[in-house]
């Protein structure tokens, strides 16, 4: 039985589900370090949101791009699977790039310029390593965690469940005014044809899952936009706000596109998807389709934002670094209704 942690008046108010307290939405991050706050650091910024009992929904295009750049690896792992393959000159790039702390016998990148980075991703792609962030997460490399964040430091205003963290779980980042507490996630399954995919906190107590909003799903596929179809999305040049904006169904497809894979091999988008008019930040992939649904009084999540359309604003017939995409192609949890059913009612 799923658990849905929202409030008895927050499915008939919007605020709720931008409201830091109240929201499913929250972001995924890969980080390499969580333990040590000295050498931490985070990439592969992806929205998610929280369908009940620690599960999460996002998409899982992001899963097989490559980071190209490793901040950080085990130096066992290194010499294992990198260090054989580099020749004299590429050794001594290495050492002078990344330093052995030996404590933790991690190697740990140095601050580097712009043509330095470009030389060790060259290094790593001619020597065939693979720096797909789902690889990295299987490797141990850097680990994914939901990033929650609060303008106080307390976890959802609760002091016992504050202290149910480890200290390094907790960040405070000033200059952007936020307590951001993190939570170890894995990868559950990805649905790389539907570009969606499930991820299930770990290593948490349960009352500290428990605490965090979650959405129901709902299955069915729209023909026609639903009263109040919204978009849940981070706020425009914000690194923690959120953003509720109404969106419209303007069409269906049945979907076919290539992702290239240079690892993996390419695999293939297809099935239904939704054409959806709205207004999209970059940025917005994993974010969800919400609707107020009449028979249960609540809202309901239906899709997830998987890619930006081609029609895309220009201003003054230049849409070089404008993002404001009109138009995207949503995902609805339709597609894989049987797939996530078995997951969160086993």
């Amino acid at each position: 039985m799923l658990h849905f942690n929202i409030p008895e008046e927050a499915p008939i108010n919007k605020k709720y589900l931008i409201n830091e307290q109240t929201s499913p939405l929250h972001r995924i991050m890969w980080v390499y370090n969580a333990e040590d706050p000295q050498k931490r650091s985070f990439e592969n910024n992806i929205c998610a949101f929280h369908i009940g009992n620690g599960y999460f929904l996002s998409v899982a295009h992001n899963l097989r791009i490559q980071a190209g750049v490793i901040k950080s690896i085990n130096e066992e792992l290194f010499k294992k699977e990198l260090l054989f393959k580099m020749d004299g000159a590429q050794k001594l790039f290495w050492d002078d790039h990344y330093f052995l702390d030996e404590y933790s016998r991690k190697f740990h990148i140095n601050n580097l310029d712009q043509q330095s980075l470009q030389n060790i991703a060259n290094i790593l792609k001619i020597k065939r390593f693979d720096t797909r962030w789902v690889t990295l997460a299987e490797k141990n490399i850097c680990v994914p965690h939901l990033v929650v964040q609060f303008k106080n430091s307390l976890f959802y205003n609760n002091e016992g469940l504050t202290e149910l963290f480890a200290p390094h779980q907790i960040v405070h980042e000033p200059e952007v005014g936020k307590h951001t507490f993190l939570l170890e996630v894995q990868l559950v399954e990805a649905f790389y044809g539907s570009d969606i995919a499930l991820y299930k906190v770990v290593n948490t107590p349960d009352e500290l899952i428990q605490q965090i909003p979650a959405i129901e799903p709902n299955f069915d596929f729209l023909e026609d936009t639903p009263t109040q179809f919204s978009c849940l999305q981070s706020s425009p040049n914000s690194p923690a706000g959120r953003m509720l904006n109404e969106a419209r169904i303007e069409g269906m497809l049945d979907h076919f596109g290539i992702f290239n894979d240079d690892f993996g091999g390419n695999y293939i988008f297809e099935g239904y998807r939704y054409l959806v008019k709205s207004y999209f930040r970059f940025g917005s992939s994993g974010a969800p389709y919400i609707y107020f649904d009449n028979a249960s009084g609540s809202f309901k999540v239906n899709a997830i934002q998987s890619e930006a359309s081609g029609i895309q604003l220009s201003i003054k017939n230049d849409k070089e670094g404008n993002f404001q995409y009109i138009n995207a192609i949503a995902s609805p949890l339709h597609i894989i209704k049987d797939e996530i059913l078995k997951h969160l009612q086993a």
